[in-house]
């Protein structure tokens, strides 16, 4: 397991590197797709690699424990082998759904009760026992458990969070030493900044989170409401901070334009389910803006998707036909729609990372967030 860090931008502090891991390379800034269910909706496993063709996906641990079940993944020889996916996986820690699922669960130091949203079962995820399963799913790169606290937020609440999401931390650190790895590759662990919007709390576990020396870092508790503005306050501080030569993962982020925003300030992995779960609504990210398919403005516009001619499917469609496939419910419809807003994410973290290269980005990333900031 290893990062290299191999161009810094000269106008920002957007970088781009390498991360080595035992299923493979991962060029960043990288943009991950998220495969809740060892699935990512809508799209084949083979259209993934080459439509689409990410480095790395994302898998969610409270999702994958209650289906199908950690004894049905380690039977099958990891998630890896079970979904039939031979590159890299991040596993979130479940951290989210304690945030999310706020009516179904109660937080206590000792971890987390929560009633399952399937069949309304009770279960208890600890820092221990989320190390345990994240063992068993076998991702390349796993996450501390934390919890993540809403926006708005009380400070002293805040406060309370970050400290328990600190001593969780530990925990889970304590108990990784105790469970090996079981399908004979390394697992990097992140730990996870929490704070909210508070600038005080997010120094202080930017600052305690880089004292522990992980392999990676992660940025959690923001895209849960608050202005972009905040986001990008507290990503800011947060990189500050952060050792330069570790990578840096901003959970849960974005819109095309909040990812350019954050590579900006120096941040390296994303992910989010705004690529797919748009598309499933008929809502397309192109360079030039957004494009709600299902208007009847499209339905007689036979021009491209995108009209810069990216193409991220077998055949370019038109959007003529893209209407036309959602006005008939025809499930083609939102898998065309899902490989193109993937396929643009895509695209725009790697012309990002060229960009950074070409010491170009700077301006590039201006122009493109004036475009597409537009409905079209």
């Amino acid at each position: 397991m290893k990062f290299n860090l191999l161009h810094r931008d000269v106008q920002t502090k957007a970088r781009a590197g390498e991360l080595e891991t035992g299923h493979g390379k991962i060029q960043t800034p990288i943009f991950m797709p998220v495969g809740t269910v060892a699935s990512v909706k809508g799209v084949h496993q083979r259209e993934l690699r080459e439509d689409i063709d990410p480095d790395i996906i994302l898998g969610n641990t409270y999702h994958l424990y209650l289906r199908p079940g950690i004894d049905i993944i380690e039977r099958a020889g990891g998630l890896h082998r079970f979904m039939g996916w031979d590159r890299n996986i991040l596993t979130d820690s479940g951290g989210y759904q304690v945030y999310s699922l706020s009516g179904n669960r109660k937080i206590k130091e000792e971890g987390v009760k929560f009633k399952s949203h399937i069949d309304g079962s009770s279960h208890f995820f600890s820092p221990e026992r989320v190390m345990e399963i994240q063992r068993s799913i076998g991702a390349d790169i796993i996450m501390a458990f934390d919890e993540c606290t809403p926006y708005p937020c009380d400070y002293q609440y805040a406060k309370r969070s970050m400290h328990m999401t600190h001593r969780w931390l530990e925990r889970c650190l304590e108990h990784l030493k105790k469970v090996p790895e079981k399908y004979g590759y390394a697992q990097a662990f992140f730990p996870i900044v929490q704070g909210s919007t508070f600038v005080e709390l997010r120094k202080q576990s930017a600052e305690y989170i880089a004292n522990t020396n992980a392999f990676g870092n992660a940025i959690g508790g923001l895209s849960v409401g608050e202005p972009a503005e905040e986001m990008y306050a507290m990503s800011g501080v947060v990189c500050d901070i952060l050792p330069q030569e570790k990578p840096r993962y901003l959970m849960g982020v974005g819109t095309p334009i909040n990812i350019l925003e954050n590579i900006a300030l120096g941040v390296d992995m994303f992910d989010c389910v705004m690529p797919t779960r748009n598309a499933r609504n008929g809502m397309l990210f192109t360079a030039h803006g957004t494009i709600n398919i299902k208007n009847k403005k499209w339905e007689d516009d036979f021009s491209p998707i995108d009209e810069m001619g990216i193409t991220f499917v077998d055949t370019e469609y038109s959007k003529a036909y893209l209407r036309h496939l959602f006005a008939a419910n025809e499930y083609l419809g939102k898998q065309i729609a899902t490989i193109h807003n993937l396929g643009f994410y895509l695209w725009l973290v790697r012309t990002a990372r060229q960009k950074i290269v070409n010491g170009e980005f700077g301006e590039w990333k201006a122009k493109m967030v004036k475009q597409m900031d537009k409905r079209l």
